[in-house]
């Protein structure tokens, strides 16, 4: 009986991964190496209160000039590899913004650090519509929801990795976590470059003819179902994003945990998602439709915040990160195919990088309102607003990504 149970367990692990090329699985490699230094994002908010004395709003503000990088990258960045291709846009932002790190660590007045913040993540964020621009060029139209958990999937891994040893780190000095998040960085683009370097030439980009294509040159800037998909998109990322922002404040302020226990409950989504993702999306995308599996994710990511005004204990803080993981699971990889479908190879970096964008501008919002609601009506005030605007997200995704499939066909 425990052998046909194994048995089973790994046919689905089989059946799940099975299928990608090779050059994915590189890609989610170099995500991996990427993100197993990713130590300053989670510790931020922490690392500004304590070691810089920054103010609540001061953070807020800090975190949302972090989001405007975010968002004015992930437009250069999808320009960029329209113009240049997905290859070279990678290399510049795995090997400036590693080294943008180290400068963090000489910036201490709230100005300096400020903008400092700034072009770290413009110079970043460039990375991910030309990681996803490579992740479709290197993955048939029925892998590619796959071929983006995976991605995600080695991110998480990394993320597990990450903030986990941060913790450890932290507890030495903050210090350490500037100079592992740019090593990180570095090591990542300089595998990218030697593996990738004669497989990325943009004259070798072979072209297909794609059977979910919507729009074939224009830009999507003009696409108006696709610009209310982007802004249901910053919605829920303005929930999400208290993840990163208002959740690790909520822990050290209201629970009083150490360091060391908040990078493990970061570990724990990142685990979580690493485990569970690539066999949910393989059993949950066949099943059902896109439309059910976004408006779920974008609700229990709400629900899963609303827990803490309800509950209380430290139990109560791992039980909701798994429900947000398991919601991140449900929207995000799924998300991530709709701009796929709805462009070509002309136009993808572009289409990418507008749905990067809302999640930009949804970390340019998210923390500053975040920081501003729990000045004037606490965390509870926060927790309630971020299920409502989960519920209307929901909502949203629920009337309009039907009818951008009905287009689709």
């Amino acid at each position: 009986m425990l052998n046909l149970v194994a048995t089973s367990i790994f046919n689905l692990y089989r059946n799940a991964f099975g299928g990608l090329s090779r050059t994915a699985w590189m890609l989610a490699l170099v995500m991996f190496i990427n993100r197993s230094g990713a130590m300053v994002l989670p510790f931020l908010s922490v690392y500004l209160t304590e070691s810089l004395h920054f103010s609540v709003q001061q953070v807020g503000f800090t975190l949302s000039l972090f989001g405007l990088g975010s968002m004015c990258g992930s437009f250069l960045g999808g320009w960029l590899t329209d113009k240049f291709g997905h290859f070279w846009v990678q290399i510049m932002s795995l090997m400036l913004g590693g080294g943008f790190f180290f400068l963090l660590l000489i910036l201490k007045t709230f100005l300096s650090f400020a903008f400092g913040i700034f072009i770290l993540s413009l110079t970043t964020e460039c990375l991910r519509p030309a990681n996803a621009a490579s992740v479709s060029f290197y993955t048939s139209n029925t892998n590619i929801t796959r071929a983006f958990s995976l991605n995600r999937m080695a991110i998480n891994l990394g993320f597990s990795i990450g903030p986990a040893l941060g913790g450890l780190l932290a507890a030495i000095s903050y210090q350490w976590l500037f100079v592992a998040d740019g090593c990180s960085s570095l090591v990542a683009g300089l595998f990218f470059y030697f593996y990738f370097r004669h497989r990325s030439s943009r004259q070798a980009i072979p072209k297909t003819k794609e059977k979910a294509t919507l729009i074939s040159k224009q830009s999507p800037y003009h696409d108006r179902k696709f610009i209310a998909y982007t802004f249901l998109s910053c919605c829920f990322g303005i929930v999400f994003f208290q993840f990163f922002s208002n959740l690790p404040l909520y822990y050290r302020q209201v629970y009083f945990l150490p360091k060391t226990t908040i990078g493990i409950l970061f570990a724990l989504n990142g685990m979580v998602v690493f485990s569970l993702e690539m066999i949910l999306v393989y059993l949950l995308g066949q099943r059902y439709k896109l439309v059910h599996l976004i408006s779920l994710g974008t609700l229990l990511a709400g629900f899963s915040f609303v827990l803490f005004n309800w509950f209380k204990g430290v139990w109560i803080l791992y039980l909701a990160m798994v429900l947000l993981s398991i919601a991140e699971i449900l929207a995000m990889p799924f998300m991530a195919t709709v701009p796929v479908h709805r462009s070509n190879e002309e136009n993808r970096g572009a289409y990418m990088g507008m749905f990067n964008l809302s999640y930009s501008v949804a970390f340019v919002v998210g923390p500053y309102l975040g920081s501003s609601l729990i000045t004037h009506f606490g965390f509870t005030g926060l927790w309630w607003f971020t299920v409502i605007l989960a519920a209307i997200a929901s909502l949203g995704f629920w009337l309009l990504v039907p009818k951008m499939e009905k287009a689709v066909e």
